[in-house]
C-alpha cells in the first residue's frame, strides 16, 4: 500500500485543484482534506517500526496544518492550527540539527525575505483597515521563517526542500489575500503547498 500513496496523493491532488467546484463549500474542503490525509498516512509509512521524537513531532505537525486547512474559512482560526503545526516542524527540526557555519548563514536572506514581505502585508492590511490582523500574521511570519531556517539546519534534503516550498506557498497564499490578486494563484498555492508537506512526511525517511 505504502508505494501507492504518492500516486494517491498525487490524483486526489489533481482533482482538489483543477476539478472540485468551489461550491459547495464542505464538499471543497473535504477534498482539500483528502491529500493530507493521505500525507499523514505516508508519513506514518516512513520508518514504521522505529519510533523517534522527530517522526511523532513532523506527524503533530501535519495533523495541525490538516486542520488549518479545513477551518482557514474562519482565517485566524486556520491560521492558529496552521502556526501550531510550523511550531511542531520546527521542533522536530531541531532535534535533529547539525551545526554548520555555512547552513547557519541562512538565517539572513530568510530574515530579510520575512522583513520585506511582512512590510508589505501590515502596510496592506493597514491601508484595507484589517489592522487586527497585523499581529496574527507577523506571529505567523516569525514561526514560518523559524520553521524554514530549523530545517535548514538539519541537512535533511527532504525537510529543506518542503519548507522552502511551504513558505513560497504561504507568500503566495498572503500576497493574493491582502496585496494583490496572483494569476492562476490558487494552482500555485495548492501545488507548493501539497508538495511541501509530501517533502516534510518523506524527511523522516532520512531519520535514523
Amino acid at each position: 500500500m505504502k508505494k501507492y500513496l504518492p500516486i494517491l496523493t498525487l490524483l486526489f491532488g489533481i482533482l482538489y485543484i483543477f476539478f472540485i467546484p468551489s461550491e459547495p463549500v464542505s464538499i471543497k474542503i473535504l477534498f482539500k482534506l483528502i491529500p493530507m490525509v493521505l500525507i499523514i498516512f505516508y508519513a506514518l509509512s516512513q520508518n514504521p517500526h522505529h519510533s523517534s521524537k522527530y517522526r511523532t513531532l513532523i506527524l503533530l505537525g501535519l495533523i495541525f496544518c490538516m486542520i488549518g486547512d479545513g477551518t482557514l474559512i474562519w482565517f485566524v482560526i486556520g491560521l492558529s492550527a496552521f502556526l501550531i503545526g510550523h511550531l511542531f516542524y520546527a521542533t522536530g527540526f531541531i532535534s535533529g540539527w547539525k551545526f554548520s557555519i555555512y547552513r547557519m548563514l541562512s538565517i539572513i536572506p530568510i530574515a530579510i525575505y520575512a522583513f520585506i514581505l511582512c512590510s508589505n502585508l501590515v502596510n496592506s492590511l493597514n491601508d484595507s483597515g484589517q489592522d487586527t490582523l497585523v499581529i496574527p500574521v507577523i506571529a505567523y511570519s516569525v514561526a514560518i521563517s523559524m520553521m524554514v531556517f530549523t530545517a535548514i539546519m538539519t541537512g535533511n534534503k527532504w525537510a529543506i526542500f518542503g519548507s522552502l516550498l511551504f513558505i513560497i506557498s504561504d507568500s503566495i497564499l498572503s500576497w493574493d489575500l491582502f496585496v494583490e490578486s496572483v494569476k492562476y494563484g490558487h494552482e500555485l498555492i495548492m501545488i507548493t503547498y501539497y508538495t511541501a508537506q509530501f517533502l516534510i512526511a518523506k524527511s523522516i525517511l532520512n531519520r535514523k
